[in-house]
């Protein structure tokens, strides 16, 4: 009995004892939530590398200098001082510029760099951007904002086009009357140009000088590419379609705002800054340049090689490379962003004048 009863206290102390043991333990505690995913990294900011603002600054430059050739020589030196400054360019150099300089122009529409922007949020995204653009740089016409990217173009290049037709016409009708009329005070025009092989082959060596890009200007256009502001452009819109030049002015620039175009990718841009029939043009410019000059005998038809085949043909290349100006857009009253040189004469030049030229050549 007694054995029963100190069992039955055995037992019941031990299920007090778990019951204590039970309340006393503490309560598994429950897994922390997961951290929550970073931030997706910002997209890489606008990029465009030196080499594009020096080759801009080249374009830049050298269509300043041929801005302030005069409309009317008073001198034998004055002309073959004109000719020097309008064949000392290369070719290839020149349209390349050109390119560049309109890539840069693209990116001070605020439209148009914030329309491409919002593809380099997600980084799958802008790397499927940047490849189609790429594969064909006419995709970065389609992107938002390429018409008023495409309008400051054609707009400021429409203004080099303009002053530089105006020079050019004016000398050359300047030749004109001095051919048709004689006149005492400039009878030094219709005199022989002395020397005629050597200032030929002189044209011709200045014409492979590559242009050295000036520092102050590279830096300026640099500037201004990442800033989108500086060069005070005309606002305007251009509708497709577009020439190649113009194309490849815009994937360079969809290519910078997307981070794609700095100095890492310089492949990229030194590739689209390449335009085969705008190369052409300026290269058949200086062959007719050099044909002129070799059929040249009196002062006044140097001065017609000089506004035909350098300041003229200069703004026809140009005005290829750009396409026709929308009548809606009001060109800037500027050369390459410069005041141009003033002018008392213009005209344009007759279909009679040019077979005169083409009998002459």
């Amino acid at each position: 009995m007694a054995w029963a009863i100190l069992r039955r206290n055995l037992s019941l102390a031990a299920v007090a004892a778990a019951a204590v043991l039970a309340a006393c333990a503490q309560p598994e505690p429950e897994a922390p939530p997961p951290p929550p995913a970073p931030p997706p990294p910002p997209p890489p900011a606008l990029a465009l590398n030196s080499g594009i603002a020096e080759a801009a600054s080249v374009y830049v430059t050298f269509i300043r200098e041929v801005g302030t050739i005069e409309r009317a020589f008073n001198s034998p030196e004055a002309i073959q001082a004109a000719i020097r400054k309008g064949a000392a360019y290369e070719p290839v150099q020149l349209s390349r510029g050109m390119i560049a300089y309109g890539a840069i122009l693209a990116l001070q529409s605020p439209e148009f760099v914030a329309g491409v922007r919002q593809y380099a949020a997600d980084p799958a995204q802008r790397e499927e951007v940047i490849n189609a653009i790429l594969r064909d740089p006419a995709y970065a016409a389609t992107l938002p904002g390429a018409d008023h990217a495409a309008g400051l173009i054609v707009a400021t290049l429409g203004a080099d086009i303009a002053a530089l037709a105006s020079i050019g016409d004016a000398i050359k009708e300047d030749a004109y009357t001095i051919q048709g009329r004689s006149d005492p005070r400039r009878r030094w025009a219709t005199t022989p140009v002395p020397d005629r092989p050597a200032r030929l082959e002189a044209a011709k060596t200045l014409s492979t000088t590559r242009l050295v890009p000036v520092p102050a200007e590279s830096e300026r256009l640099h500037g201004a590419a990442h800033a989108g502001s500086g060069l005070n452009l005309t606002a305007a819109r251009q509708g497709p379609p577009y020439t190649p030049a113009v194309v490849h002015s815009l994937a360079i620039a969809a290519l910078a705002a997307l981070g794609a175009g700095g100095e890492e990718q310089r492949a990229y841009t030194e590739a689209l800054i390449v335009e085969s029939n705008s190369e052409f043009c300026f290269n058949m410019s200086k062959l007719n340049l050099f044909q002129c000059l070799a059929a040249s005998r009196p002062h006044y038809e140097d001065m017609f090689c000089v506004g035909q085949h350098i300041v003229s043909d200069i703004a026809q290349c140009t005005a290829a490379n750009t396409g026709p100006l929308n009548p809606q857009i009001a060109p800037a009253a500027t050369l390459a962003d410069a005041p141009p040189a003033q002018s008392t004469a213009a005209g344009a030049v007759a279909a009679a004048d040019q077979a005169q030229n083409a009998g002459r050549q």
